[in-house]
């Protein structure tokens, strides 16, 4: 028995995880698309009148968020199929960053 709620403590701690993941994605999915709609804005009103150089632009800016929409839904399925290994990949992370950021302060005190 207490095997069982140890592994459904497990099992519900990565699906909170994979959601808060999944909702951080879509956070900065949403933001990216929203630079990218910026900058496709603004560069149609820098170059929009002027012939090939806005063309390039505009293709640049296209295979940029084709490239950024391919590695968002890329990222999603990951989550999606392995919430936890996510999770842990996130939180290594975030420890990883925490542990340095102390190290170089220590050595910046000294």
């Amino acid at each position: 028995m207490r095997n069982r709620d140890i592994e459904r403590q497990i099992r519900d701690t990565a699906d909170r995880a994979g959601e808060r993941v999944r909702h951080y994605a879509d956070d900065a999915a949403g933001n990216a698309q929203n630079l990218l709609e910026r900058g496709r804005r603004t560069i149609h009103e820098r170059f929009g009148k002027r012939g090939g150089y806005s063309r390039q632009l505009s293709h640049a800016a296209e295979d940029f968020a084709d490239e950024a929409n391919y590695h968002y839904r890329r990222l999603r399925r990951q989550v999606s199929r392995n919430p936890g290994a996510t999770a842990a990949i996130v939180l290594g992370t975030v420890g990883a960053f925490l542990l340095l950021r102390r190290a170089f302060r220590s050595n910046d005190e000294n």
